[in-house]
């Protein structure tokens, strides 16, 4: 799985620009955290590139200010771990601590 990083709060609208042709997975993770390490480790093993969506992956801990623009932009309340799927420039379906997984985001997409 191919990570594109998120560190930016710019790079939010590039990501909203993206959801128009492909949906867009943004996964919020804290790396001290066991149960978003866990998360993270399932997402992970059962991606698939096939599904069509570009995955980011934000480092709450390094970016913390990113997830709060994220919160105001989708209007999605932060949690950790936490995924969003953006369509569109819209958040279409968010989930977060042991309700994420890859057959989840599959059904959404």
């Amino acid at each position: 799985m191919n990570w594109n990083k998120l560190t930016s709060d710019a790079q939010l609208n590039d990501i909203k620009e993206e959801s128009a042709k492909q949906p867009v997975l943004i996964f919020k993770h804290s790396t001290t955290c066991s149960i978003s390490a866990m998360a993270l480790s399932r997402m992970e093993r059962n991606w698939s590139d096939q599904l069509g969506v570009k995955p980011y992956y934000l480092d709450l801990l390094a970016n913390r200010p990113i997830s709060k623009q994220i919160e105001q932009e989708f209007g999605i309340e932060h949690e950790s771990p936490q995924i969003l799927l953006i369509r569109n420039g819209e958040c279409i379906y968010d989930a977060s601590h042991m309700a994420i997984s890859f057959s989840g985001l599959q059904q959404a997409v």
